[in-house]
């Protein structure tokens, strides 16, 4: 029986920076705009690590059942470990799911209604990532979930909840949201290079898979330099200061040496830590100089 330690591997904490990154930088944007407001922050907060913890649970139950996780190389699966029943981890997903349910009426009690209507189809992507008879996952579309909703609707979401309003900061947000979104779906790039074996075996046809072991490492480097030009677009709609954000590359350089080096396998598991911690320094370097100009 899976303990309280494997339900933590299990949520797979190394993933949350890809959740905390949009708030922060959302927020930071809020607030270079004297517009931010903490309590509302801190809801968008747990509705995004609510979300990333229910989808991380979704892809443990989905990929478990149908199999592809028979031969991992990468962290503890509950399922496919066979540690927790498939039952008690979908639980577990709906769970997550719900408590970002409750926290996003709360955001939208406190602004809009038809942010329901993004909350529930959050949701329903996170299932179907790899959940129902036609998950897109498997179709190499994962990419397009976590860049969109993982990086724009989070950071814009985020920021539109503080401020309700668009103009010059909205656009700031869209850029943010394009350099969060794409260090988000880098950390995908690389899990999926480094399972693109046991997928192609398992029929799970991610975008690593269609472009194949050279494709995709150059795709993760293309990912990380995106993030470095978005820093630049953000400094020009908001302040310079936002430049701070370029010292996301200390991280992310290092990560892509190790990806573009040829790693394999079990080589490549740190740098999704690596490319979490640049993400997360994106959002705080970037968001730092907001505030500071702002202030």
């Amino acid at each position: 029986m899976a303990t309280a330690k494997h339900w933590i591997a299990g949520a797979r904490l190394r993933t949350l920076p890809a959740a905390v990154a949009p708030v922060l930088v959302g927020t930071a944007v809020a607030v270079y705009a004297d517009q931010g407001v903490w309590w509302k922050a801190l809801l968008a907060l747990v509705v995004s690590l609510a979300l990333q913890v229910g989808v991380n649970y979704a892809n443990d139950y989905s990929d478990g059942i149908r199999g592809t996780d028979d031969e991992r190389v990468g962290p503890l699966r509950l399922v496919g470990s066979g540690l927790a029943t498939p039952g008690a981890v979908k639980r577990a997903a709906f769970l997550s799911f719900g408590v970002a349910a409750v926290a996003g009426l709360g955001l939208a009690a406190a602004t809009s209604w038809w942010l329901v209507a993004v909350g529930a189809l959050s949701v329903l992507a996170a299932w179907y990532y790899t959940g129902g008879s036609k998950p897109y996952g498997y179709l190499g579309l994962g990419e397009v979930m976590v860049f969109v909703f993982f990086g724009l609707v989070a950071v814009v979401g985020t920021t539109w909840v503080q401020t309700e309003a668009w103009g010059e900061i909205g656009w700031a947000s869209v850029a943010a949201g394009c350099g969060v979104g794409a260090l988000a779906c880098a950390i995908l790039v690389a899990n999926n290079l480094r399972d693109i074996p046991t997928d192609e075996v398992a029929g799970k046809i991610t975008l690593a898979v269609r472009l194949g072991d050279r494709r995709t490492r150059a795709f993760y480097a293309v990912l990380v330099a995106l993030s470095a030009v978005a820093v630049v677009v953000l400094a020009a709609l908001t302040s310079w200061w936002a430049l701070l954000g370029l010292g996301f590359l200390l991280p992310a350089t290092k990560a892509a040496r190790i990806v573009l080096g040829g790693a394999g396998g079990p080589a490549l598991i740190p740098v999704l830590q690596q490319t979490g911690i640049a993400e997360l320094g994106w959002a705080v370097l970037a968001g730092a100089g907001l505030v500071i100009a702002g202030a």
